[in-house]
C-alpha cells in the first residue's frame, strides 16, 4: 500500500524524532485520514529493524481494526494480548494489546522491561489514565508513538506532560482542501435549547443533566430535521441510552427510518449493517460510535450531546467526514445552546486554531441560522473580521505609542504587520514552552527590535526568534523598520522587502524627516523589485 504524501511525511517525522533521541512523540491526524495505516507502516519498519511492537488500545473494536489494517497494508499478522489470549510463545513481532488486560500486575510481570522496543497508542488522548501509565512505566526504554485525532488545547497541554514532542500534525482544513476528506457545511438550527441548569462533572457537561434539559426539545428538533435531513444518511449523538431510544421513536413518528444502538444492543452488528445497506436512514446512539466505527456514506451529523471537549466533538463529526461516491459534503447540524458557559464546542471548534476567530465564526453562523454555510468560507470570513477588529484596536494602540520615544516594536504589532496568525494565536503545549523566556531570549529579542516584556513564555520567544531569523535570510523588513514606518501611517510594512523599506526611510530622511508630498502613507503600495 502506497502512502499518501502527508502519511509519508508523518512517518518520516516520527522516525526523525526517535532518531534525535526523543522517545515519546505524538501524531495528530483527523478522523478519516488513515492514522491506522500510518502506524501500521511505522510498525512494519520497526519490525524490520528487529523491534517487537506493542499496539495498545482500550476497546476491542480498535484492536481488531489495528490488526486488520496491519495485515492489509503490510502483510504482517499479529498476536493478541487480551483476556485469556496471550502473545507469549508466538512468533509474531507485533502484538495488539488491551490496556485493561496488560495493566494487571500479574500480566505485566510476564514481560521483561525490554520485551517491547516500540509502543504505539491508538486514541492517545486516553493515555494519561492510570491504566495506560502503569503499562508504559513497565517498558521505560521503549520508543512511544501516540496517535490521536485533532485534540483540543487542553488535551495538548495535558499530553505534553507525557509526550516530549508533536512529530506531525495534519489539519482538518488541509485534508479537505487536498481532497482527502469531505467538505463540511454547518447549519445552525434556530431552536434555542436551555442548558443553564446543566452541571459539570469530570470537566464536561453531565450526561444526565443534558438528557433532562434536552427532553422538552426532542419533538421540535425532529420537526427541524424533517426540513434538512429526510433524504440524508444521518447519525445522531445523544447523552443517554434512554434519550437515544426515545428520540428514535420520535423520529420514526416524523417519517424517518430510524434505529438505535447502544452498548447492550444484542443485535448491534446487524443494525449497523442494515444502516449501511440503507434499511435505516438515521442511527441514534449514546456516544457508542465515537471511535472504531466507519460508514463513509454518512452525510449528516446531529450532535445532541453538547460537550466542552474538542477531541470528543471532532470524533463525533468525524463519523461523517470520509469521502463516498455521490457525497459532495457533510451537513453538520448545530443548535443555539443557551448556556452561561462559553466553552461549548461548535462547528468552529473543528477548524479554528485561534479562540478569537472561533468565537467570531460562531457569532456569524448564528446570524445565518437556517442557511448551510461552508466551514472554510465561514472561517475565512471570521478571520477577516477578527483581523479588522485587531487592526482597529492596533490603530488606537499605535496612536498612543507615537507619544512614546521607545524604539522597540510591540510583539502584537509585529505579528499583525507580518500577518502571522500562527504567532498571534500561539498557545504553548509542552513543558519547556510554558516556562518564562530566558534572559538570553529577552536580550536577543530586544537587540532585534522586539519589546520582550509582552512575551510571557519561552515557546513564544523561540517562535519569534526563529521567524526573525528566517525573515533576515529572506530579506524582509526588520522590526525597527516596521516600527518607524507604521508609526508614520504606512500599512503592513512587515510584508515588504528590507531594501524597499530602507530606500523609503532614506528618502524621508533626505526630506528632513517629512513624508514626501507625493506619498500618502495609508494607501502607499511599495514597488517590490
Amino acid at each position: 500500500m502506497e502512502l499518501r504524501p502527508y502519511q509519508q511525511a508523518a512517518k518520516d517525522a516520527i522516525f526523525a524524532n526517535w532518531a534525535s533521541g526523543i522517545l515519546k512523540t505524538l501524531l495528530v491526524l483527523p478522523t478519516g485520514t488513515g492514522k491506522t495505516v500510518v502506524f501500521a507502516k511505522v510498525a512494519e519498519d520497526c519490525v524490520r529493524a528487529g523491534d517487537r511492537v506493542l499496539i495498545l488500545a482500550h476497546r476491542s473494536e480498535l484492536l481488531d481494526q489495528a490488526a486488520d489494517k496491519l495485515h492489509k497494508s503490510t502483510g504482517l499478522r499479529c498476536a493478541v494480548e487480551k483476556a485469556d489470549k496471550t502473545c507469549k510463545g508466538t512468533w509474531y513481532r507485533v502484538v495488539v494489546g488491551s490496556v485493561q488486560t496488560l495493566m494487571r500486575e500479574k500480566r505485566l510481570a510476564d514481560f521483561s522491561e525490554d520485551y517491547f522496543k516500540t509502543i504505539i497508542i491508538d486514541e492517545a488522548h486516553h493515555c494519561l489514565s492510570d491504566s495506560y501509565q502503569r503499562v508504559l512505566a513497565h517498558f521505560p526504554e521503549a520508543k512511544v508513538l501516540g496517535v490521536t485525532a485533532t485534540p483540543d488545547r487542553g488535551d495538548m497541554r495535558n499530553l505534553g506532560q507525557f509526550f516530549e514532542s508533536l512529530a506531525y500534525e495534519y489539519t482538518l482544513p488541509k485534508a479537505i482542501r487536498e481532497g482527502y476528506l469531505s467538505p463540511i457545511k454547518a447549519l445552525t438550527i434556530p431552536l434555542q435549547i436551555d442548558m443553564s441548569s446543566v452541571g459539570i462533572q469530570s470537566g464536561d457537561f453531565k450526561a444526565g443533566d443534558i438528557g433532562t434539559a434536552l427532553d422538552p426539545y426532542l419533538e421540535g428538533i425532529a420537526t427541524e430535521m424533517e426540513k434538512y435531513c429526510i433524504d440524508k444518511k444521518t447519525v445522531v449523538f445523544l447523552p443517554l441510552v434512554k434519550t437515544s431510544q426515545k428520540f428514535r421513536d420520535i423520529l420514526n413518528d416524523h417519517g424517518f427510518a430510524a434505529a438505535e444502538v447502544n452498548g447492550e444492543s444484542k443485535d448491534r452488528m446487524q443494525i449497523l449493517e442494515d444502516f449501511e445497506k440503507g434499511k435505516y436512514n438515521v442511527l441514534c446512539n449514546s456516544m457508542l460510535l465515537t471511535e472504531g466505527w466507519d460508514c463513509p456514506a454518512v452525510d449528516c451529523i446531529v450532535v445532541l450531546r453538547p460537550t466542552k471537549i474538542r477531541s470528543l466533538y471532532c470524533q463525533m463529526v468525524g463519523r461523517g467526514t470520509r469521502l463516498a461516491s455521490g457525497k459532495d459534503h457533510l451537513l453538520l447540524l448545530d443548535f443555539l445552546w443557551h448556556t452561561e458557559r462559553h466553552e461549548l464546542c461548535h462547528p468552529a471548534s473543528l477548524i479554528c486554531e485561534n479562540e478569537e476567530v472561533a468565537k467570531k465564526m460562531t457569532e456569524n453562523l448564528e446570524k445565518e441560522a437556517g442557511c448551510p454555510v461552508d466551514l472554510e468560507e465561514a472561517e475565512k470570513q471570521a478571520s477577516e473580521d477578527v483581523v479588522a477588529q485587531r487592526e482597529e484596536a492596533l490603530a488606537k494602540q499605535l496612536s498612543e505609542m507615537k507619544r512614546r520615544k521607545g524604539k522597540l516594536v510591540d510583539p502584537l504589532q509585529f505579528e499583525m504587520s507580518i500577518q502571522a496568525e500562527d504567532l498571534s494565536g500561539y498557545v504553548p503545549s509542552f513543558g519547556w514552552e510554558m516556562a518564562p523566556p530566558s534572559e538570553k531570549q529577552k536580550a536577543t529579542l530586544e537587540k532585534l527590535g522586539i519589546m520582550p516584556d509582552e512575551i510571557d513564555n519561552a515557546g513564544k520567544a523561540a517562535k519569534l526568534l526563529d521567524r526573525l531569523d528566517k525573515r533576515r535570510i529572506e530579506g524582509l523588513t526588520t522590526p525597527k523598520q516596521i516600527r518607524y514606518l507604521e508609526s508614520r501611517g504606512f500599512q503592513h510594512v512587515g510584508t515588504w522587502q528590507f531594501d524597499t523599506a530602507r530606500k523609503l526611510i532614506d528618502r524621508i530622511a533626505a526630506n528632513g524627516w517629512h513624508i514626501p508630498m507625493d506619498i500618502t502613507p495609508q494607501t502607499y503600495q511599495p514597488e517590490e523589485t
